[in-house]
């Protein structure tokens, strides 16, 4: 129970403030029960204001903090080791999150989003005082990883752990490792074919004593928990066990395939970047492009084919990212077999981001043209006669109708997730409405998923070059890393806890469970739950599906909660 509490309410430099009367917040609550001291703060996170906290806890002897800021997805683990530098217990802390749920709520009514955001701090305060310090369970690791992929970023995560001392099996079920890079062609900005790459990671990995190579291989079965995984797989028709202390997922994606007729696809000379990249490998050592017996001498790309479809109701909404830098590296490869092609890109907009804006920079400066066209006025493709029509609406030219006759039109396919089903049943990692595995925070935990011990990296949870890719899986290695070197975990002991006297070893929970976590014993000669620590995720499922009340997460007991709920309604009254 925590009885002198400090409460700090956050300006947010305005995102608050803006729309919540701060220093009317923190008047309110300066005299409620329990609170000792009371503070704004222009920027709670901000080292200063940290400093501030920490002294304030020391002097004012305070058992237990109240902040009420930003979302705890982006400062609860900055408070909670602030807290801990202040020599108070990181459990006693709760974040209150009075601008994603209160100030950008209610831009409207400053008043009413001033009482709800008292209403918040109060029961924040009244949480804290049914606080209790909580020790997080330190579980050993066993230092040796699985990644599930074996293509560029697998590969090449798996040096990066080999070169830390960290044992790397690679599972991957084709039957060969390389990936959608085996039949890429020619990648920028080196102009090396992709299986180049693959080859040269390929040989540096039969250097290493420490990676595993596993072909045709897949992951049947995953038990345990961050630090010590076992895992089931079959490689080859032979079934290996597997003790890792993290999981790496570098799936990859598959290119988008266009419907059929979807801008003329299915016809013989309407084919996907991917196809033409390979055309292009082919022809390099040429002076011409040939197709299907043909000489190319006029190109056309649309560009966002299957990618931003926002008018479409199950389309793909996002950005593929690589495909503008893609198509306009191809066309200057283009020129340089055949400098005489007309080459026309029609597109939505141009996105060669960085250092790639040269390549479309260039492929200007050669003679190719440029056509913005608007997605709601796509394209019309005509395939009669011998050559492909194309009629558009030019936006920047008052959108006046232009025909583009062509030998060879290029549909600019972007990136879809890879469908692992069976893989997904397994492992239980969170997938976003893209389809692509979720990581916890695209800035603060980019390769963390919300299951401890399981990365992700590469395009396994969204489009990216490959330079990208390879960034982020030096990310998943290096988190890896520093969970498993130092040989012991500490996990979050906000989890589930089975009140025994209460549990009458019904079994309700144990479906709600979507980790596992929950198994049941025998003590005292009763049957009653048991939750693994260790695999829990503290979602609280499992507690309104007890009948007895006998579950309850740590950290958000039935006392705090009920605490939370009648200080509101006695501020209701």
């Amino acid at each position: 129970m925590s009885n002198r509490i400090g409460v700090f309410i956050c300006y947010c430099g305005g995102n608050i403030s803006d729309y919540v009367d701060v220093e009317r917040v923190k008047d309110a609550v300066a005299n409620d029960e329990g609170v000792a001291y009371a503070k704004t703060n222009m920027f709670t996170c901000s080292d200063s204001a940290q400093t501030e906290m920490i002294e304030a806890i020391k002097e004012k002897n305070l058992d237990g903090i109240v902040i009420a800021s930003c979302s705890p997805k982006l400062h609860l683990k900055t408070f909670q080791n602030m807290a801990q530098r202040a020599g108070l217990n990181p459990y006693q802390y709760t974040q209150v999150n009075i601008r994603e749920q209160c100030s950008w709520a209610h831009t409207h009514n400053k008043e009413a989003a001033t009482e709800k955001a008292i209403d918040l701090v109060r029961a924040g305060i009244a949480k804290t005082r049914n606080s209790i310090p909580l020790t997080p369970l330190r579980v050993n690791t066993v230092n040796q990883a699985l990644i599930i992929g074996g293509g560029i970023s697998g590969l090449r995560c798996a040096l990066a752990l080999s070169e830390m001392g960290i044992f790397a099996h690679v599972i991957e079920k084709e039957s060969k490792i390389g990936g959608n890079l085996n039949d890429i062609g020619l990648v920028f900005p080196d102009k090396k074919n992709g299986y180049e790459l693959i080859d040269e990671l390929a040989n540096e990995i039969k250097k290493r004593d420490n990676i595993k190579i596993y072909t045709n291989a897949r992951l049947t079965k995953k038990q345990g928990s961050v630090g010590n995984f076992e895992c089931e797989i079959v490689s080859k028709e032979e079934r290996l066990t597997l003790n890792v202390g993290s999981i790496i997922l570098t799936t990859g994606f598959r290119p988008y395939t266009p419907q059929k007729d979807e801008f003329g696809y299915g016809h013989p000379n309407v084919i996907t970047l991917v196809d033409f990249k390979k055309l292009l490998s082919d022809s390099l050592k040429k002076d011409e492009l040939i197709f299907n017996g043909q000489k190319i001498r006029e190109i056309a790309y649309i560009y966002c084919v299957g990618s931003r479809e926002t008018t479409k109701e199950n389309g793909n909404k996002y950005c593929s990212r690589y495909c503008c830098s893609a198509v306009n590296f191809a066309s200057l490869l283009a020129f340089d077999i055949d400098p005489k092609l007309k080459q026309y890109h029609i597109y939505r907009d141009i996105r060669t981001y960085g250092k790639y804006e040269e390549y479309y920079e260039e492929n200007l400066r050669r003679g190719a043209l440029y056509f913005k066209y608007d997605e709601e006025s796509p394209p019309d493709i005509s395939l009669k006669g011998e050559r492909i029509k194309i009629l558009l609406k030019d936006k920047l030219i008052a959108k006046e109708e232009i025909l583009i006759p062509c030998d060879l039109l290029v549909l600019v396919n972007g990136m879809v997730a890879n469908e692992n089903l069976e893989l997904n049943d397994i492992l239980k990692t969170p997938i976003g409405k893209d389809k692509f595995y979720n990581e916890i925070h695209p800035k603060l935990r980019p390769v963390e998923t919300v299951i401890d011990g399981i990365f992700i990296a590469g395009t396994s949870q969204g489009p990216k070059n490959i330079a990208e890719s390879v960034a982020s899986s030096m990310a998943a290695a290096s988190k890896t890393a520093s969970l498993l070197i130092k040989g012991y975990v500490d996990i979050e002991p906000t989890v589930a806890h089975v009140i025994e006297e209460r549990c009458t070893g019904c079994k309700l929970c144990e479906g709600s469970c979507p980790y596992e976590a929950i198994s049941f014993i025998t003590k005292n000669d009763k049957l009653a739950a048991n939750v693994n620590p260790a695999i829990c995720k503290g979602c609280g499922g499992c507690v309104p599906d007890c009948p007895e009340d006998a579950l309850e997460v740590l950290g958000y007991t039935h006392s705090q909660i009920n605490s939370m709920i009648n200080s509101m309604l006695l501020e209701a009254k």
